[in-house]
């Protein structure tokens, strides 16, 4: 054992005495042709928009599974490429209304125009009648900000409704895990709530109701369990703000007045004096779904791990719906898949093979709620106390190079050291995330490693253009929120500038290369939530 940590000191040694250098600088390097035909083919109509439990999806996961598999690497789950998910598909008959009574008023909210929603429940019907409706601030219990939306409420069995995101007092225009409509959901569940309602502001969002509609509509995945999710709320969903600006003043409350006072301390929810009904059909389908692995087994420490992760879903095809109806996702996940295979090919042609272990976990129901990855952390095929750190890709820069490497959850971990000594060698600077309020930390599966103390990096080009600069950056992220993302309009343009995606994904490679050949494990700075999960995963090691 002595001999082997002297072996593996010395070749770490080597390593780090080339300050700019990794093993991956004598391999191959990021091919932007190869990484485009990837793209290319990925978001094809061919694959029909890579909806989980499809027939789309068998062609995305057969044709990932052949690219590595071509490469030479290993399974990456025992003897298979495949981790199988369980998932149950719940669809809402979109004919669903809401009808809201009370004040002597009525109000009726149409289906897709007004109103979204859903269930978790494994049911053909699911609602509720004459719900009282209680006004929550932003739904939030955070016990360290001081913070209980709750508090003095009464909402069992009645209807919830809340701001989205959180108050600015939390962390300033940057969003929080609170400000997250998942934690959302959960918290009035655990309040003993029958239904939740976010109201939907685009800015606070960060994207318009187009893309609630288009993502909460068709069928709606989550894992399966014994009990059919039987504790989910009946009704989770969405109302426009017009919608609640409406309510309120039916209500006699003015909902621009109750949005400001609620981002402050010791606000207090109320009564609408308004009672919600609403009826939900639903279709029921369980189905299992895959993640993707494939390994390229370490040299010498085979147990450690250095975890590259994307998801290759999408949105589907959507029937119903005229003109163009696949949802392509070309830059929403096409890109991330194509990157996890052009890095892997890289890794795959590297001599020597790195000291630790790279496993690339491609999976799958990410626009459902982070699913794949949630089971992938609840099943890891390796341990997590031992896999070294996740570095997760979502959508690539495709507008070409910039002078910024921007690191979403910017200040959580010490991988941004390993980032910014490569970024140095493209002349490059980090910086935090250019949206801090659409809390991109919590919108992507590294979240879920996150959550098992993982330390986890998700980076990518920012927005100040080489050529353009900033002002034109932010114009093409805005631009592609506005009219593409979650859209078929996300389709593969052959003329994209990928000459920045190809500096990015080297720095990737960079990364994960050094921290493969090294012994050292990093870990989130002082103060990170995640930093006493890890610490404690860790002890005894």
């Amino acid at each position: 054992m002595k001999l082997l940590m002297s072996w593996v000191a010395v070749a770490v040694l080597s390593s780090l005495c080339l300050p700019e250098k990794t093993r991956a600088q004598s391999a191959a390097r990021i091919d932007a042709k190869k990484l485009a035909e990837h793209i290319r083919i990925l978001s094809s109509d061919e694959f029909e928009g890579r909806a989980p439990a499809s027939a789309g999806e068998e062609k995305t996961v057969q044709y990932v599974r052949g690219q590595l598999e071509a490469l030479g690497l290993k399974p990456g789950n025992g003897d298979s490429y495949f981790q199988e998910v369980p998932l149950v598909a719940i669809t809402t008959q979109s004919s669903a209304s809401l009808k809201i009574e009370g004040h002597g008023a009525t109000i009726e909210l149409k289906y897709g125009d007004d109103v979204i929603a859903g269930t978790r429940r494994v049911a053909a019907e699911s609602g509720v009648a004459d719900s009282e409706m209680i006004f929550v601030g932003y739904g939030i219990v955070a016990p360290e900000q001081g913070w209980n939306d709750y508090q003095g409420l009464d909402v069992k069995g009645k209807t919830v409704v809340m701001l989205v995101n959180d108050p600015a007092q939390f962390k300033g225009e940057a969003m929080t895990y609170y400000g997250r409509w998942t934690y959302k959901f959960e918290e009035a569940t655990r309040q003993g709530a029958a239904a939740a309602l976010i109201v939907h502001q685009t800015h606070s969002a960060g994207y318009p109701w187009a893309v609630v509609k288009s993502s909460w509509s068709g069928p709606q995945f989550d894992l399966q369990t014994q009990d059919g999710n039987a504790s989910a709320l009946a009704v989770e969903g969405w109302i426009t703000v017009e919608a609640a600006r409406d309510l309120f003043k039916k209500s006699g409350k003015d909902f621009e007045v109750e949005r400001k006072v609620a981002g402050q301390a010791g606000y207090k929810g109320f009564n609408l004096g308004m009672n919600a009904s609403i009826t939900l059909k639903n279709k029921t389908a369980k189905s299992l779904s895959r993640n993707v692995l494939a390994r390229l087994e370490g040299s010498k420490l085979h147990s450690e791990v250095i975890l590259y992760m994307a998801h290759w879903d999408h949105l589907g095809r959507r029937p119903e719906m005229e003109g163009d109806n696949i949802f392509n996702g070309a830059v929403d996940n096409a890109t991330g898949t194509a990157s996890i295979l052009e890095i892997a090919r890289v890794f795959s042609t590297m001599k020597p093979v790195p000291l630790r272990t790279i496993l690339f976990v491609i999976v799958t129901a990410e626009e459902s709620g982070l699913l794949g990855s949630k089971y992938y952390a609840q099943h890891p095929v390796t341990s997590l106390a031992d896999t070294v750190a996740g570095l997760n890709i979502d959508g690539i820069n495709v507008y070409g190079s910039m002078k910024d490497i921007e690191v979403i959850g910017y200040g959580a971990s010490e991988l941004e050291r390993y980032l910014e000594r490569f970024a140095k060698t493209q002349n490059r600077y980090l910086a935090p995330d250019s949206s801090p309020e659409k809390g991109y930390f919590y919108r992507s599966d590294h979240f879920n490693l996150a959550k098992q103390g993982v330390p986890v990096l998700y980076a990518k080009g920012g927005i100040d253009h080489a050529v353009h600069g900033k002002e034109w950056g932010r114009k093409q992220k805005d631009e592609y929120t506005a009219e593409r993302y979650h859209k078929p309009a996300d389709e593969f343009n052959p003329d994209w500038d990928l000459s920045g995606a190809v500096q990015d994904l080297e720095l990737y490679v960079d990364v994960g290369a050094t921290l493969a050949n090294e012994i050292t494990f990093p870990n989130w700075y002082d103060g990170n939530e995640f930093r006493a999960i890890r610490d404690q995963s860790r002890q005894g090691r």
